[in-house]
């Protein structure tokens, strides 16, 4: 008799670049198990990425926005889910990520030990910042058991998202843009907050370089970043505007991953995007301010981390607390030009 193939049922991010960053885990569950089936709960605005990762069967829409408990309907589509796993993995660390996989009477659910989650999950791991110090690290673990040796950073296998060419015909069409000039992608939004983005007068510094050089510029981020965009525009000479693209606002997430597969380098704060760049192979320079790369790094060889490591730095805050943004303010677009250069070089 055929062993029926393991099911795995992952409680994934909402942020975005968390889940680009959970790819490492369904990779390192495939490489222990090929035959292993992946089904993802995300929030509907990560689905179009897990589409795009060949070791997930299906991604499962979780209805419910950030900080949203709606209890009764996490219960009911739980049970919807009774006997179909055989195990569950939790990747976020809130008491309310654990309640569905609870009602699914999955027979191992396993994740961090987070927010008093006793019970919810049975398999829980008390999560030592010191041996885990990458997001990644911390994502493969719960792929491996309990007693397993920390995972490397050389044995993590680094997100790869698919594209599909004609996909990204389409999109081009679409949006009127072509591949005439080589292409720097912007992206100068970050969701998590204005500590993290380098100035838009910095931005607009990189863009005119290039553009001088004969280059195009494509400036992606959602609706919030559309404002940034357009500073950043109106900061280029009138001359040079013409091969400059505000895509911020106009693009679904999967048209912007299509976009960026196209791209010759891409400049970006640490950000969702950022991510995404890195698990396309772009040839990337990552700005960093109020976060770390020692925490969450694009997983890509070809990235130049350019940030001034001030005393104040990394703080994780949303908003600059002493109230200068000196981490980024006083980082010149000279060293990320500079950056720029070596990553293309």
């Amino acid at each position: 008799m055929v062993k029926a193939a393991r099911r795995v049922l992952v409680v994934g991010p909402s942020w975005v670049g968390d889940m680009v960053m959970a790819q490492t885990l369904f990779a390192e569950l495939r490489r222990q198990d090929p035959q292993v089936l992946i089904d993802v709960l995300a929030p509907d605005w990560c689905r179009p990425l897990l589409a795009r990762m060949p070791e997930v069967r299906s991604a499962l829409s979780l209805p419910f926005g950030h900080g949203e408990l709606r209890l009764g309907e996490r219960r009911s589509l739980g049970r919807q889910f009774r006997g179909h796993y055989d195990q569950a993995i939790v990747l976020p660390n809130s008491l309310k990520s654990a309640l569905l996989p609870y009602w699914t009477a999955t027979p191992v659910r396993t994740g961090w030990r987070g927010e008093l989650r006793y019970g919810l999950l049975n398999d829980v791991r008390v999560l030592d910042p010191q041996r885990y110090p990458l997001m990644v690290q911390r994502f493969v673990a719960l792929g491996r058991p309990a007693q397993a040796p920390v995972p490397a950073r050389d044995e993590i296998i680094a997100p790869a998202l698919r594209v599909d060419m004609n996909q990204v015909e389409q999109t081009l069409a679409n949006l009127g843009l072509n591949r005439a000039l080589p292409v720097l992608a912007l992206c100068p939004g970050a969701e998590f907050g204005p500590a993290k983005r380098w100035p838009e007068d910095h931005y607009a510094e990189v863009a005119r370089h290039q553009l001088e050089q004969g280059w195009q510029v494509w400036i992606f981020g959602s609706a919030k970043d559309r404002e940034v965009a357009e500073q950043i525009r109106d900061l280029i000479p009138e001359k040079l505007r013409w091969r400059l693209h505000i895509l911020a606002g106009d693009t679904t997430l999967n048209e912007a991953v299509d976009l960026l597969s196209e791209a010759r380098a891409v400049v970006s704060n640490d950000s969702g995007l950022m991510h995404i760049a890195a698990a396309l192979h772009r040839p990337l320079v990552a700005v960093y301010g109020s976060t770390s790369p020692d925490f969450t790094p694009p997983l890509h060889d070809q990235v130049a981390i350019v940030r001034l490591g001030l005393d104040c730095s990394p703080c994780f805050k949303r908003e600059c607390p002493l109230g200068h943004l000196d981490c980024l303010r006083q980082l010149p677009a000279s060293r990320v030009l500079e950056a720029l250069e070596q990553v293309l070089a």
